[in-house]
C-alpha cells in the first residue's frame, strides 16, 4: 500500500474559469464622474455583461438579434423600412406636383 499526499488546493485551468463565467455570467459596472465644482464635465457608465448567447437570452437580453451590423435579418428589416418610408414621401410628392 503507498501513501500519497492529499492537497488542499484544488487548481483550474483559464477554460474552466471562462465555463463557469459563461454558465453563470458577471456583470461589471461602474461610474465615472469628473466635475469642477458644481458643473459636471464628463459622466461616464459603463456596463459590462459576460455571459453565454444562451444565459443572455435567458435573462431576456437579445439586441444583437435586432442590431442591423450583426443580423443580416435585422439589417433587411431596417432597408425594408427605409424603403417604405421613401415611398411614401415620393408618393407625396408626386401628389404635390399633380
Amino acid at each position: 500500500m503507498t501513501n500519497q499526499i492529499v492537497h488542499g488546493v484544488q487548481t483550474t485551468n483559464f477554460a474552466d474559469i471562462l465555463e463557469r463565467v459563461l454558465d453563470k455570467g458577471i456583470v461589471i459596472a461602474g461610474d465615472i464622474k469628473v466635475c469642477i465644482g458644481d458643473v459636471a464635465l464628463l459622466d461616464i457608465k459603463i456596463r459590462l455583461l459576460v455571459a453565454s448567447v444562451d444565459k443572455a437570452m435567458e435573462m431576456g437580453i437579445n439586441w444583437w438579434q435586432t442590431d442591423s451590423y450583426l443580423s443580416s435579418e435585422a439589417r433587411q428589416t431596417q432597408i425594408e423600412k427605409e424603403n417604405k418610408i421613401l415611398k411614401e414621401r415620393l408618393e407625396q410628392l408626386e401628389a404635390k406636383i399633380r
